[in-house]
């Protein structure tokens, strides 16, 4: 069976989805997640972007074993010397270059003759392989240019020094009968592709990505670029999981197999939900909340029968194993640590404190602890482990007939107690008021989304929230039974990330947000 390689782009074209901004310490975090996954290269960012790009990039590379790290880098003298530097300390480094070949964007974004654009290319290429034993190039646009300059361009750097050949298609145009066809085209006219690895890197604008990357592995790529829950820019990627599980269900068909640990992909679809803020739609194959759902009567009795009728893959083989703990009321903090590790987490001494006594309040009010609870309750507990203001309680008063009104009160880094108390259109409302006086800030919030983490009205509720504070965006995410604190929790969440920019921007001075 033939190996495709899969290229991760969750941190670089992911990163890119609208709202999305990762730290670089989330990205870390990502990262170490997609080395447990096994995933072939890690495209951990954009180095000329920004500084904090350059940084995220450069902890990855230090820090990640295994995976290939990868930066990507216009073809620009500048661009290409920022990435490999950044990546100096990989492992297994690869630049990513690209340049557009449509004549759409030669002529409109560009001003540059297709003679100039193959210059340009070759020069990159030849440049990068001054860093690093592998370069990849993509042809930017590639499903929109004439199929014989691409060929030109494409031999040009694979004479130049390409051991990776990228076709994207960056505005999610072309259909999959059009892509195998212009794969097989490639290789037919391009002397050497055949001795390089052929990759595509496919966006869901007419909702094809993962169609189109599937297609051309069929017409000969081994390399497909992809990403977690298939955000990215505009409509997104093509879905990682998706492409792992076709592969695998499918295998009869396609006799590919990838090196990726199934395992691990529920778990990395939700830590990147969490990070990036993005819910994970109900419906979205493999990793929504009804891919293994049966409502209808007919499947119900099936599927009790032989899961084959109406399943074709197995829930636990990616990680989703919803099965009702044994912990309980009465369990030890012991059996407790032991059963995080099983789910293979590994928290402070602090944290686990701090996740114990959630653990306990939650089992003191609810009958069945399901994993995706625990799961819940770890993910709070790390992300707060640095928070500079703490929820100490909130009361809420409202009705249909009376005005809604809050009382908040927050213990500050250091012990110090703040309240604030304000009235809005509804709890929630009057909640974030309330703390938004106290500590004498005006962030806009932008979007607020509630989900249920498990079924029944004892259920956790999740809420995500994002914020924007001093032109910059926020992530924050809550969760508890009762929705209104998950409310709070989730926006103060939000105002610590902005708090802890802060903090490490000028770390001398006593933090206070007025």
């Amino acid at each position: 069976m033939r190996k495709i390689r899969i290229f991760d782009t969750t941190l670089r074209d992911g990163e890119q989805s609208p709202g999305v901004s990762l730290n670089p310490q989330e990205k870390l975090e990502i990262a170490k997640q997609l080395a447990q996954l096994n995933v072939d290269v890690i495209e951990a960012g954009f180095p000329i972007a920004s500084p904090g790009d350059a940084e995220g990039v450069k902890l990855i590379a230090q820090q990640i074993k295994g995976p290939a790290i990868c930066a990507l880098a216009r073809c620009k003298e500048k661009d290409i010397e920022v990435a490999g530097e950044a990546l100096k300390h990989a492992e297994r480094p690869l630049i990513h270059v690209f340049l557009a070949t449509s004549d759409i964007h030669l002529q409109h974004k560009l001003h540059l003759t297709r003679e100039e654009a193959l210059e340009e290319a070759v020069r990159a290429v030849k440049k990068a392989r001054n860093y690093t034993d592998e370069v990849e190039f993509s042809a930017e646009d590639a499903t929109r240019s004439d199929w014989e300059y691409l060929s030109q361009i494409y031999a040009a750097v694979i004479k130049a020094g390409a051991t990776v050949l990228n076709i994207p298609d960056t505005v999610g145009y072309t259909i999959p009968e059009e892509m195998k066809e212009l794969i097989i085209y490639l290789l037919e006219h391009t002397p050497g592709m055949d001795k390089v690895e052929i990759s595509v890197h496919c966006h869901n604008d007419l909702g094809l990505a993962t169609a189109n990357s599937l297609a051309a592995i069929s017409a000969g790529a081994t390399q497909i670029e992809c990403t977690i829950n298939g955000i990215g820019e505009r409509a997104g990627n093509a879905a990682l999981e998706e492409i792992a599980m076709a592969l695998h269900v499918r295998k009869d068909r396609f006799q590919a197999r990838t090196s990726l640990n199934l395992q691990e992909i529920y778990r990395t679809s939700r830590l990147v939900s969490r990070l990036t803020g993005m819910l994970v739609q109900p419906n979205k194959a493999i990793v929504g909340q009804n891919a293994f759902a049966h409502e209808a009567g007919i499947h119900q009795d099936g599927v009790l029968k032989d899961k084959l009728t109406y399943e074709i893959m197995d829930a636990q083989l990616i990680g989703r194993e919803e099965r009702v703990l044994v912990l309980g009321k009465h369990s030890g903090r012991h059996a407790f640590a032991k059963k995080l590790e099983e789910l293979g987490y590994q928290l402070s001494e602090e944290e686990l404190n701090q996740a114990f006594q959630r653990f306990k309040q939650l089992a003191d009010q609810k009958k069945e602890i399901t994993e995706a609870d625990l799961k819940a309750i770890v993910s709070d507990e790390v992300s707060r482990s640095e928070d500079i203001y703490r929820l100490d309680f909130v009361h809420v008063c409202s009705g249909n007939n009376i005005l809604p009104t809050a009382t908040v009160r927050l213990i500050r880094e250091g012990g110090e107690i703040l309240e604030g108390v304000s009235t809005g259109v509804g709890p929630v409302d009057a909640a974030y008021k309330a703390i938004s006086k106290m500590l004498d800030i005006s962030p806009n919030l932008v979007n607020y989304t509630l989900q249920s983490i498990t079924g029944g009205t004892e259920a956790l509720g999740e809420v995500i929230v994002r914020i924007i504070g001093e032109d910059q965006e926020y992530v924050g995410r809550g969760s508890n039974q009762d929705v209104v604190v998950a409310s709070v929790l989730a926006y103060l969440a939000a105002i610590n990330r902005m708090a802890q920019k802060k903090k490490k921007i000028n770390p001398q001075k006593d933090y206070k947000e007025n």
